[in-house]
């Protein structure tokens, strides 16, 4: 990684969550209005879904290329979840804030921290579903994994909730109220823009 430190007034928000709770969802919303947001694509190991789309939804990548950039140092923060890779790429998110844009980032919980080490003052938000029963059914729904591997994230979805408390703000994404998540989320970036404070995002190591 290229050692850095940037400053500026625009805001690097980090989106966390358990698997399953709408962080997509949100962010397509999000991704519909002329709002001044850059949105990060991940870079992934993991085979594409249907109706996703490379470069847009996710940087498809096979473990080699994405090996290859973890030599070098070309992530912002990178983890293993479930056996795939994943990874922020660190370039389109200075190259974003260099534009004045507010950077949006959807991390794993465990990404998350990584990046509050690395943008201190980052704002980290973590989107909760109403109960575990709801976010059971829309991971039934999505059928996207096995009887075994959704019990898995149902249980690594537990020990993320309790991660929540760390988090600058709790936004509970209601069953079919995305408007009203999106609407919660804005007013957190407005409230933190009318701070009107300059912020260090990246610290040399």
């Amino acid at each position: 990684m290229v050692n850095s430190k940037h400053s500026c007034n625009s805001l690097l928000i980090v989106l966390s969550g358990p698997s399953g709770v709408g962080k997509d969802a949100v962010l397509n919303k999000m991704r519909e209005k002329p709002d001044n947001y850059h949105f990060t694509v991940t870079a992934t190991t993991r085979e594409i879904r249907e109706g996703e789309t490379a470069g847009q939804d996710y940087i498809f990548l096979s473990r080699d290329q994405f090996e290859k950039l973890v030599a070098i140092e070309g992530f912002m923060e990178w983890s293993e979840v479930y056996g795939n890779l994943y990874g922020v790429p660190k370039s389109q998110v200075i190259e974003a804030l260099h534009k004045e844009k507010n950077v949006i980032a959807k991390i794993d919980v465990q990404g998350a921290r990584k990046i509050k080490d690395l943008a201190p003052d980052a704002v980290f938000i973590f989107l909760s579903p109403p109960s575990m029963e709801s976010l059971q059914k829309r991971l039934t729904q999505r059928m996207t994994e096995s009887p075994e591997a959704l019990a898995i994230r149902l249980e690594t979805a537990k020990l993320e909730m309790m991660e929540s408390e760390w988090f600058h703000y709790t936004v509970v994404n209601e069953d079919d109220m995305v408007d009203e998540t999106v609407n919660r989320i804005e007013q957190i970036v407005e409230d933190e823009l009318s701070l009107n404070r300059t912020r260090t995002y990246f610290t040399d190591t």
